[in-house]
């Protein structure tokens, strides 16, 4: 399970420039979106072998620090609560800034993990003028240039020492912990409701009120699992932008606490940038997924082709992971609500499948020794064992004599043939090519 590592930080301090250093450096899983932070608020970071969420705080306060001071504060107090390490950034062209000293003194009193991050520093002069916020008291300080790069090794092996190591394979659950995902106002709290027949979260019409994990045992219409809502209560006139920052934070927290997600995206909008992010994270995390296309009644323009021109859409934008249920659906209508909970549990029964390695050897064997790779440098790739991997996410090594030599097209002709074979839809699946023993 990944664990949280926020940037926190006043405005123009270059937060996102170091967001976009660590997670695009290190394959990021979020898509770049011009001009628009918030459409890469969160990437999985991959350094020396381990993995963690990193959250950008950067666009979602805008303006003077006096303005915003309040805005700064809130960011901070969810950081603090949700995230396992914080990294605090401050600009080493400006200086300490009263800000930077409240927002010091917030942290020092928290008793999180925090590291100074000391931006900007793009010259040996700078590198000397770093000495000047050991005056915020939070020990040793990480100098680092956004832009070029400098100092980001040595701050992520700092990150990975501080972030305690995952204890144990994730635990099989006896009942699915269903997550229902998406962006603001897709209309998860409202499915929720529909489900549980009662306004257990209030329902704002503002993009943003809902707030919490919450998990509820849903038991009805023959169904069995928990509910994991990232919805909560939150009733406000006037929604201001840390609850949008909150809500990030919680989704990666439901996606990790989850067997299967129901990611929600709207049939008026299609696949959006923020849908692709939520997307690759739940991929990331290998857990089961069903799209739910909602507000499908508010398609007006509808013919033979309408719904399957709209899944060919997604299935273009969502590839090369194209096997995963789409159900089109209207919350508001009630329509094929329970389909997308049948649907869910079957992910969740796919996700728990094992195949045996006799049958692995018996069945999936021939196909890779009768439709080998091409051949690289003149030698010839044989596969001689395949077995599946003792780990709740499905796993599969397959050992063969030239394993370096295989390339993605293959991997994906692999992973096809698995899925035809032995349904694992809507599950990410892992792949190793071993050296045969």
């Amino acid at each position: 399970m990944n664990q949280i590592v926020a940037i926190v930080g006043r405005p123009n301090v270059g937060k996102s420039t170091i967001f976009n250093r660590l997670t695009e450096s290190r394959k990021a899983i979020v898509d770049e979106a011009s001009g628009v932070t918030r459409d890469r608020q969160y990437g999985d970071v991959n350094w020396s072998g381990r993995n963690f969420t990193l959250v950008d705080t950067g666009g979602y306060v805008q303006g003077s620090d006096d303005v915003f001071e309040a805005d700064i504060r809130k960011q901070v107090e969810i950081a603090i609560e949700e995230a396992q390490l914080i990294l605090f950034v401050v600009d080493v062209m400006v200086g300490i800034t009263d800000l930077d000293e409240r927002v010091a003194d917030m942290l020092r009193k928290s008793g999180k993990e925090v590291l100074l991050v000391a931006n900007k520093v793009d010259n040996h002069e700078r590198r000397q003028d770093v000495v000047e916020f050991y005056g915020l008291g939070l020990g040793d300080i990480y100098p680092i240039s956004g832009i070029s790069g400098s100092g980001s090794g040595d701050l992520l092996d700092k990150v990975i020492e501080l972030l305690p190591e995952d204890s144990q394979e994730e635990e099989e659950s006896d009942i699915p912990r269903i997550a229902v995902v998406g962006r603001p106002n897709v209309g998860k709290s409202s499915l929720v409701n529909t489900l549980l027949g009662k306004e257990r979260n209030i329902v704002n019409p503002i993009a943003g009120t809902t707030r919490d994990s919450v998990g509820t045992h849903y038991q009805a219409f023959g169904f069995d699992f928990m509910l994991i809502d990232t919805a909560g209560l939150r009733k406000k006139t006037k929604v201001e932008e840390d609850v949008e920052f909150y809500s990030v934070m919680r989704t990666i927290r439901s996606i990790e606490n989850s067997d299967v997600c129901v990611l929600m995206i709207e049939a008026d909008q299609g696949m959006m940038a923020q849908d692709m992010n939520i997307f690759h994270l739940i991929q990331k995390n290998k857990k089961g997924m069903v799209i739910m296309v909602n507000k499908w009644d508010l398609i007006n323009d509808k013919s033979a082709n309408t719904m399957k021109d709209f899944q060919k859409k997604i299935i273009e934008k969502i590839a090369p992971f194209t096997d995963v249920p789409l159900i089109f659906t209207s919350v508001t209508e009630k329509q094929r609500i329970h389909d997308v909970l049948k649907m869910a549990v079957q992910v969740f029964e796919n996700r728990k499948k094992k195949i045996s390695t006799n049958k692995l050897n018996k069945e999936l064997l021939p196909i890779l020794q009768n439709h080998p790779p091409p051949s690289v440098k003149g030698k010839q790739i044989n596969f001689k064992f395949v077995t599946m991997l003792p780990t709740y996410k499905p796993t599969f090594a397959f050992y063969c004599n030239h394993p370096k030599y295989i390339k993605e097209p293959y991997k994906r002709f692999v992973e096809n043939r698995l899925r035809e074979l032995y349904d694992y839809s809507g599950v990410p699946i892992q792949l190793f090519f071993r050296t045969k023993k």
